[in-house]
């Protein structure tokens, strides 16, 4: 009984050990079922919650009693067997890694026990003992900061965040490697440009406030000089005498360096040195003389003193510039002489033009010039003989004076505009254009108007402010010729009107056929721009002007006008401008000139042509689109910058210059040049 008893118990005994070692396989497999995933999404959950903590709101407690909850749940699903070789087991697994946590999942460490670890498990594991030994280390650096309460989790998280901003710093600068390289490369090229520039500048320290453009070096030394001239009358108020006398010494020596120089290409190559002198003595006189009232009420001064000095060079200037623009240069005056000396050396029957009989033919196209230039004469008749397309049906009128009149007719003697026709007179023959008839020849025969045209600098003058008013052009008939167009030509119907300033590029002949709905005047409209409107040319704080024409009303071109001269007679034009121009006789309506009263007097009798027809602005706006000029039919030279001139706009003068014979022998004696 005894044995068998023995024999019992040690049964059992083999019994419990072999369940004893059958429940470790049992517990690894309960592990990894249950406890892993358990253990993995609290890990994740602390992970989460150590880089969101700021966003979802978990604090260091909440975390504690998810891990203490979890052990609780844990302790009453298992043994304590089972507890105690998953705890051993972990134990030696270690912590989850850094990279674990951040990718969402467990390393290679945390599979299954019993497999074989590779390379990557061993090398894992060391990255883990190493994590472990920093939280121990760091765990004890807390706890001598008196982080004695800390849980290993919350030193866990700690470490994590020194690493992650570890992992963050080096990636920025990695990052900032290449900005470091470009701003070093800035650097050693902003040093190049300090070691070349001008040391010793006034006032012009900074880099941002130099001029780059070729000026730069100019604009400087006359800064230079302006300061200097400030400091030199304040240091003799001041009684430094040897300051001023060092000031005016430098003023001098920058003086004569700039000179006349407008770019740093025309500078001395002493320059630079002068200026850096300059700029020592201007920083030793403003620590000595700088005072901010003084400065400013000498620099007002300098500058009343230099507007008024503008305003005087100015006034010269466009008194001088009336001159050059309406003075007859030399060669055209020589060239006249001569021809005027050889037409009246001509035999009387050699003086008369060909194809008389198509000078009253109303079915040829027919062109009014009036003009005491031949040169400019020459050019309007050449180009548009050259772009017309029938040459024999078109007839010039000239109309010179008597000056002129031999030379006009000695040039189309010798230079005959081909197959067309070519007619010219003098304007002092025309009998009927008398005081009696014409209110400007009565008006410039009157004393004040002598006055107001030779005595125009007298103060007491009203015309003394404009210059522009003493043009001889305002004395001519030629000029106020254009109002009597049908006195002129009786016989005609229509009639294409040109200033000698133009060039024809185009066949013109379409004009003749453009309907003008009624109205007298064909002419390309010019209020583009606000001063060309009416009130820019019309007084209309008179009640005349201001009750009969609108002061936004657009103003028109003479230069290139078709006239019907049907229609003229029927409304009588010229007695309209007659009616005008004695109400003016005064000059209160409007000054000289005869554009004022061409507005007046074809005031809604003016058809607008299309603006190609007629380009403007070649003698006074660089600026004229070149497109617009090369698609023009005509291109006028208005303004005082005449293409024959020596100040005439060098792009635009070819335009005229193609239509000029410059191997003809008259030009070529009185030196004619392109």
């Amino acid at each position: 009984m005894a044995l068998r008893r023995g024999l019992s118990s040690s049964s059992v005994a083999v019994q419990r050990n072999r369940s004893s070692r059958s429940r470790l396989p049992i517990a690894i497999l309960v592990f990894f079922s249950v406890l892993a995933p358990l253990v993995f999404f609290v890990g994740r959950g602390l992970c989460i919650s150590d880089q969101n903590g700021s966003q979802s709101g978990f604090s260091e407690q909440t975390v504690y009693w998810r891990e203490r909850s979890a052990r609780q749940s844990v302790k009453n699903l298992f043994t304590k067997e089972v507890i105690d070789v998953v705890t051993t087991s972990m134990a030696d697994l270690g912590p989850p890694s850094l990279d674990s946590f951040r990718k969402g999942n467990l390393s290679a460490s945390w599979k299954v026990v019993g497999v074989e670890t590779s390379v990557e498990d061993n090398a894992v594991s060391k990255i883990l003992s190493s994590s472990n030994q920093k939280a121990t280390d760091l765990k004890q650096e807390t706890s001598q900061d008196d982080h004695t309460h800390d849980t290993p989790a919350k030193i866990l998280r700690r470490q994590l965040r020194d690493d992650r901003r570890e992992w963050q710093a080096a990636e920025l600068v990695q990052q900032d490697e290449k900005a470091t390289v470009t701003l070093e490369n800035a650097a050693i090229q902003r040093s190049k440009a300090v070691d070349s520039a001008v040391l010793g500048k006034y006032n012009i320290w900074r880099r941002e406030n130099e001029n780059d453009k070729s000026d730069s070096t100019v604009r400087l030394m006359r800064d230079q000089i302006i300061m200097a001239s400030v400091y030199v009358s304040i240091a003799k108020m001041k009684n430094k005498l040897d300051l001023q006398q060092e000031l005016q010494i430098k003023l001098k020596e920058i003086q004569h360096d700039l000179g006349v120089s407008t770019s740093d290409s025309d500078l001395p190559h002493s320059a630079p040195e002068k200026i850096k002198a300059m700029g020592k003595i201007l920083s030793k006189a403003r620590e000595q003389l700088y005072d901010c009232k003084s400065v400013n009420g000498k620099l007002r001064e300098m500058l009343q003193a230099s507007d008024e000095q503008v305003r005087r060079l100015k006034k010269q200037s466009t008194f001088l510039s009336q001159i050059a623009a309406k003075t007859i240069p030399y060669a055209i005056h020589c060239l006249s002489m001569r021809l005027t000396i050889e037409y009246y050396l001509l035999p009387l029957e050699k003086r008369k033009f060909p194809r008389s009989e198509n000078l009253e033919n109303p079915n040829l196209y027919h062109y009014a010039l009036f003009s005491d230039n031949v040169l400019a004469a020459s050019v309007v008749v050449n180009s548009t003989i050259m772009n017309a397309k029938d040459p024999s049906k078109h007839v010039f009128h000239l109309v010179t004076d008597k000056l002129n009149f031999g030379a006009m007719n000695m040039w189309f003697l010798l230079n005959p505009p081909g197959k067309a026709t070519i007619h010219v007179e003098n304007v002092d023959e025309f009998k009927w254009l008398n005081s009696s008839y014409c209110p400007v020849l009565r008006q410039l025969e009157s004393v004040s108007m002598k006055e107001y045209y030779f005595k125009a600098d007298h103060p007491t003058i009203s015309g003394s402010s404009n210059l522009k008013y003493r043009n001889p052009k305002y004395l001519s008939m030629l000029n106020h010729l254009r109002f009597y167009l049908p006195q002129v030509y009786p016989k005609l119907d229509k009639i294409l009107f040109l200033d000698d300033d133009i060039v024809v590029q185009k066949d013109l002949t379409g004009l003749w056929s453009v309907d003008l709905h009624g109205k007298v005047n064909g002419a390309v409209e010019t209020c583009g721009q606000s001063f060309h409107r009416f009130d820019k040319y019309l007084n209309f704080s008179n009640h005349h002007i201001s009750q009969n024409f609108d002061p936004n009303a657009c103003g028109w071109a003479y230069g290139m006008n078709m006239f019907d001269l049907k229609e003229w007679k029927k409304k009588d034009i010229t007695g309209i401008y007659h009616k005008w121009q004695n109400m003016n006789e005064d000059r209160a309506l409007w000054k000289l000139g005869t554009l004022p009263p061409g507005l007046i007097t074809f005031y809604g009798l003016t058809h607008p042509l299309e603006k190609s027809w007629h380009v403007l602005g070649l003698g006074y706006n660089p600026s004229v689109d070149k497109r617009e000029i090369e698609h023009a039919a005509v291109v006028h030279y208005n303004g005082n910058m005449k293409p024959w001139l020596d100040l005439a706009m060098t792009k635009y003068r070819p335009y005229w210059t193609k239509y000029v014979k410059y191997d003809h022998p008259y030009l070529r004696n009185c030196n004619f040049s392109e």
